[in-house]
């Protein structure tokens, strides 16, 4: 019996050796990302934390002043502007951009050619850079541009894309222009990977079209657009590239949203321990979004 048992550690204590070996080489990789990821990320993140205590000044040194920047963000008017704007925003994204993407993808799996194609095209807005896609975009908007040009020749009248009522909604339409191909894609993997004996059982029983999108694909991906929406949320709660690159957060601050009303606080202002202080509020919101779309993303693994 005693002789059994040494041979059986031994291959275990070989085991466990390989193991650590194979885990510590593994660190050793990651490391130097890791690394990278504290000094460039986590870092500045928890410097601005504790500068939002301070009054930032560079000639004649930081001076503690508690939660007065805290205190100065609650009683600006800007505050109820910034939130009222980045929450229209995030809600123009969901009405007008987020159905485009499972729409555009359910119709392209349905065709019978030029599938390929069809993903092609739909990504190729993806790949315009920032600084093309805004100027193209300003000129499409613009008084005498493409879009009011065949409205007029048409019978209607002008629109004043950048008017107050209209400057949010023409951001949203770019960025939708914009962004629909990556989020198509998504769904067009999720849909392909749905067993194709549940469509041909559908069709065998005389199903249209129509109900084997609602009672097959639509359920099928249902956990994929609660996360995309989440992850949309999150991601147009930071908002401010485009309505600072378009309207600067005009005009009457139409288009100021949190994000950006930071940007102007830090370098327009040079208020640094203001918006340090801003910066934080919207880093423990955030945190608390990416908290909700990982218990989602979790639940949907499990099923």
């Amino acid at each position: 019996m005693e002789t059994d048992v040494f041979p059986r550690q031994a291959v275990l204590t070989s085991q466990a050796r390989k193991k650590l070996n194979w885990y510590l080489w593994g660190t050793l990789f990651v490391l130097p990302e890791l690394i990278l990821f504290f000094i460039f990320l986590w870092v500045p993140i928890f410097k601005g934390i504790v500068y939002s205590f301070y009054s930032i000044d560079f000639v004649d040194g930081n001076q503690f002043i508690g939660l007065e920047n805290y205190l100065n963000i609650a009683q600006d008017d800007l505050l109820f502007t910034s939130i009222k704007n980045t929450l229209y925003y995030m809600a123009l994204g969901i009405l007008l951009g987020f159905w485009i993407p499972p729409l555009v993808a359910i119709a392209v799996t349905e065709l019978k050619y030029f599938q390929g194609a069809a993903r092609i095209i739909g990504y190729l807005p993806s790949a315009v850079p920032a600084i093309v896609l805004y100027g193209m975009w300003l000129w499409f908007f613009d008084a005498v541009g493409p879009i009011n040009s065949l409205l007029e020749s048409i019978g209607f009248t002008k629109v004043d894309f950048f008017s107050s009522q209209m400057s949010m909604i023409s951001i949203v339409l770019l960025e939708t222009w914009q962004s629909f191909g990556a989020a198509t894609l998504i769904y067009i993997a999720a849909i392909v990977s749905i067993p194709k004996d549940l469509y041909e059982a559908a069709e065998i029983d005389g199903a249209s079209i129509w109900r084997r999108i609602r009672h097959i694909t639509l359920p099928s991906i249902k956990t994929l657009m609660v996360l995309l929406l989440l992850l949309q949320l999150i991601t147009t709660s930071q908002g401010f590239q485009a309505q600072l690159s378009m309207t600067d957060g005009g005009p009457n601050n139409a288009t100021l949203t949190y994000l950006l009303w930071i940007n102007h606080t830090a370098f327009r202002d040079l208020d640094f321990g203001k918006a340090s202080a801003m910066g934080s509020l919207m880093f423990f919101v955030l945190i608390l979004l990416s908290i909700v779309y990982n218990l989602l993303q979790r639940r949907g693994d499990k099923a």
